[in-house]
């Protein structure tokens, strides 16, 4: 017990000394152009190291945040706005996957035509229509990893309720906090583990693992080199699915960044009572809809700023 308490210490201490020092010092960074940098990237990208840095720096967050629950609530939104932002925009993917669908059908079907050419700017892009049907599944992907975060802020995810509709504000508010804590960032954190790998392992050559050290990755820079997976499930197929890759690992950190906006909110709602419910929630609504209250908001209505009246 007592070497686990020590070795968390260390840690703790550690991510905080590794914070400051790529804070200030840029010049100790990995650089991305030279072998020894990529995998220093490869293995800071998925090590306790990193992870302790980011728990240090949440902690931190936190502490501010007893003293100034303005500074907090600040934090809650720029992490919302982000989930929201990056949300927005990737669900225009629907629109292009439905127009795309369209197009293929009528050049296949009505026209004839067996693949496609796009050159703006004098740039020759020919793929066969095989290779645009299949890109699809990214439009497809894209939605479901980059939109997961902006539809738990908008309250979309289905939520398997047993005792959370029957209990005080507040032990709602603690239970969205437990499950953050004990769910939401831990499920986050392996996915990112796993899918950094994953990515790596079809970026470059030769193949780096989790159980690879520093050192052993070290060795590998000699002969590493970029191999970017472009093999399709068809000879005239979708060929990138690498981004598939990089979209996983891009729904593990959004996921997890509003993981932590959704306890920090969880944690002020719970200090400020039910006058704070939902403050500055930044809800979808269209002029025939309003935004969703919670039960327990009393006559928290949000204002066109967001703010609570």
């Amino acid at each position: 017990m007592l070497d686990t308490l020590l070795w968390l210490a260390h840690h703790v201490l550690k991510g905080v000394t590794d914070f400051f020092g790529l804070l200030f010092s840029p010049s100790s960074w990995p650089d991305p152009s030279t072998s020894e940098g990529i995998v220093r990237i490869v293995h800071y990208g998925a090590s306790i190291d990193l992870l302790f840095v980011i728990l240090d720096l949440a902690i931190i967050l936190l502490l501010i945040g007893l003293w100034r629950h303005g500074f907090l609530w600040r934090i809650v939104r720029i992490i919302e706005g982000i989930s929201n932002g990056i949300g927005r925009i990737a669900a225009w993917a629907a629109l292009i996957m439905v127009l795309q669908q369209i197009m293929i059908v009528a050049l296949q079907r009505i026209f004839l035509v067996s693949e496609i050419t796009i050159g703006p700017f004098g740039l020759v892009f020919t793929k066969d229509l095989s290779w645009f049907s299949e890109e699809l599944k990214l439009y497809n992907a894209l939605i479901v990893a980059l939109c997961a975060a902006y539809t738990f802020v908008q309250g979309g995810h289905v939520r398997v309720d047993l005792v959370y509709s029957a209990v005080s504000f507040r032990k709602k508010r603690f239970i969205d906090m437990f499950g953050a804590l004990l769910f939401v960032l831990p499920f986050t954190s392996v996915v990112w583990l796993f899918g950094w790998y994953f990515l790596w392992r079809h970026l470059i050559t030769p193949k780096v693992a989790a159980t690879d050290t520093l050192e052993a990755l070290e060795r590998k820079a000699q002969v590493i080199r970029w191999n970017v997976e472009t093999i399709g499930f068809s000879p005239n197929g979708f060929d990138a699915y690498f981004l598939f890759k990089v979209l996983l690992v891009a729904f593990a950190a959004l996921m997890f960044l509003q993981g932590l906006g959704h306890f920090y909110r969880s944690f002020l709602e719970f200090r400020e009572g039910p006058d704070s419910a939902d403050r500055y929630k930044d809800f979808d609504v269209s002029e025939e809809s309003q935004p969703p209250q919670s039960a327990d908001a009393g006559t928290n209505v949000p204002t066109e700023q967001g703010a609570p009246r």
